[in-house]
């Protein structure tokens, strides 16, 4: 099968990191095609869908001594071709956020892929649907105390309340622009009205967990289903367990109260086609639903010596034969 993923540029990724590469790995190693392509190089032509697409060939990484240790270089990639996306039998969009103007746009296009060829993931509608802050507020029994708003006397209100809290911006990635606040603090004012922009912009304030000390504990859902997790730890330094700033990784068990808030998640996942997703969980508590270039199976490879991404590519596989046979 052919394989095409929208992803950022190629040197810009770090293969011993990035899922996107995992995947891309896992595909070639199961006999698959690896196909590249980037988002501002999509477009529709007769309303089909096209592309630049170039064939790429990688080196896998190794572990060594723990740790991923990739060659230099770690990937070739041939001329691009302009060719219908719809002649790959599967399209992964893992372009990393922010889900700006240009990403939406890309999303739009996809929607031009015939779905009875090629099987798209996640689904572009899903893509728009789900801002990974705000699409975990569907889930109320799952999530902490949570308020949306630019207003900053309803953010006082909040902290007064709860004492302490995290501020994220909606549109924020790898831990960046997320506060902590807290009462007494005279940067509050600051605080909020550089993350609303004085007011115009909403964001998410969420009740403080204390167990946030102990990690952040990415979970990797494939079709509703964990497949795997790991806790990220913040440093001595830092609040934030995120590993985009120093966050440690640890080996992680999934709870079963994290099963069940994976059972609650699962229906609307499938039904907006958000097909690999990764949450993340704190406490017990949902705080967010990353859709978008989920990563964590690096890390989860290497701790407890698996290969999601065989899984991921695997189940991609049986995904499109389903569809061709109708079901």
């Amino acid at each position: 099968m052919k394989f095409a993923f929208i992803l950022d540029p190629l040197d810009s990724l770090d293969p011993g990191h990035d899922t996107t590469v995992a995947f891309m790995e896992a595909v070639q190693h199961l006999g698959h095609e690896v196909w590249t392509t980037q988002a501002n190089q999509l477009g529709v032509v007769d309303g089909v869908a096209y592309s630049w697409l170039s064939p790429a060939t990688l080196t896998p990484v190794e572990n060594h001594d723990g740790h991923w240790q990739a060659a230099n270089p770690w990937y070739e990639v041939e001329s691009p071709i302009w060719q219908p996306l719809e002649t790959m039998d599967a399209v992964l969009m893992r372009t990393d956020p922010p889900v700006n103007v240009p990403y939406l746009y890309a999303t739009y296009i996809l929607d031009y892929v015939n779905p009875a060829k090629t099987l798209v993931l996640n689904h572009p509608r899903g893509l728009r649907t789900a801002n990974e802050k705000m699409y975990a507020l569907q889930f109320p029994e799952a999530i902490p105390e949570t308020i949306v708003t630019r207003d900053k006397a309803v953010i006082r209100g909040f902290v007064q309340r709860r004492q302490k809290a995290i501020l994220k911006p909606l549109g924020g990635k790898a831990g960046e622009g997320i506060f902590m606040i807290q009462v007494g603090d005279f940067n509050l004012n600051s605080l909020v009205e550089l993350s609303t922009i004085n007011g115009q912009v909403p964001v998410m304030v969420q009740q403080y967990l204390p167990e946030a000390k102990q990690g952040d504990k990415r979970i990797i859902l494939l079709d509703g289903e964990p497949i795997g997790a790991v806790n990220r730890i913040p440093t001595g330094e830092e609040f934030r367990g995120n590993m985009a700033v120093g966050g440690r990784v640890a080996k992680a068990e999934i709870t079963e109260r994290e099963r069940d808030i994976c059972r609650q998640v699962a229906p609307q996942l499938r039904q907006d086609g958000l097909y690999f997703v990764g949450i993340d969980v704190i406490g017990g508590y949902l705080t967010e639903v990353n859709v978008t270039s989920p990563t964590g199976v690096r890390e989860i490879d290497l701790l407890d010596n698996v290969r999601l991404g065989e899984t991921v590519v695997n189940w991609i596989c049986d995904r499109i034969e389903q569809l061709r046979q109708g079901n």
